[in-house]
């Protein structure tokens, strides 16, 4: 928890988030290999020295950076969880994809930051990003995990070929606190991916600017094929 007690305090927070707001619209305007802490200390209005008080590399801010856009994308899915019965598990889903997809058309800019190509020089700390970094996936597990609890979802219980296959998906089981049996983790991490991909897709895009008059329409109709695919239909 952030520390607020104080006026000195207070005025440390409120710098951090200055310095993440410039650090974004610099990624929009400029990407994140050319992020420069000297062009972020410039609008920031103070000397290029001062702002290794607050952030000592572009790698820490960097790694700011991706924090703040897994919570951003995560609230907003939360958000959109909170508008759906929670018995409506494939209503669920389709939240979570349509604000997944609502919130990277809105950031192209920090969703590019974290899914699309690596930063040359640059590895994100497992320890910082890691829980932001799961939770959109966290929701997804939630929802297929409470429709086996509930008996929507019928697949094959016996565990999958080949054993390492298994064993990876059992690590993951107990990680993740999952009763579910292995065929639905392998569907669930096979729409995850889906989902992302149809989002990355547009995003990019890799359709071509006037494929369709919506792309909307086509997500849509993916968003139904992932549900589908979980064995929610």
């Amino acid at each position: 928890m952030v520390d607020t007690s104080t006026p000195r305090a207070r005025a440390r927070e409120q710098t951090m988030r200055d310095i993440v707001r410039i650090g974004r619209a610099h990624l929009a305007t400029d990407g994140a290999a050319a992020l420069s802490l000297r062009a972020v200390a410039r609008d920031l209005g103070i000397v290029s020295s001062a702002v290794y008080r607050y952030v000592a590399s572009r790698d820490e801010l960097l790694t700011l950076l991706v924090v703040d856009g897994y919570d951003e994308l995560g609230d907003a899915v939360d958000t959109a969880l909170g508008k759906v019965d929670r018995q409506d598990f494939a209503g669920r889903t389709k939240a979570i994809g349509r604000a997944v997809r609502a919130w990277a058309l809105a950031e192209p800019a920090t969703y590019a930051l974290l899914f699309g190509s690596p930063i040359p020089g640059y590895e994100a700390p497992a320890e910082q990003t890691t829980g932001p970094g799961v939770r959109v996936v966290g929701r997804l597990v939630e929802v297929w995990e409470d429709a086996w609890r509930a008996g929507v979802i019928a697949v094959d219980e016996a565990p999958l070929k080949p054993r390492r296959l298994t064993r990876d998906l059992a690590r993951l089981r107990k990680e993740g606190g999952i009763s579910a049996p292995d065929a639905l983790v392998a569907r669930g991490l096979f729409a995850w991916a889906a989902l992302f991909g149809c989002v990355t897709w547009e995003v990019f895009g890799q359709y071509g600017s006037a494929t369709f008059a919506d792309p909307a329409d086509l997500f849509e109709q993916h968003l139904t094929a992932l549900v589908e695919s979980v064995g929610l239909a």
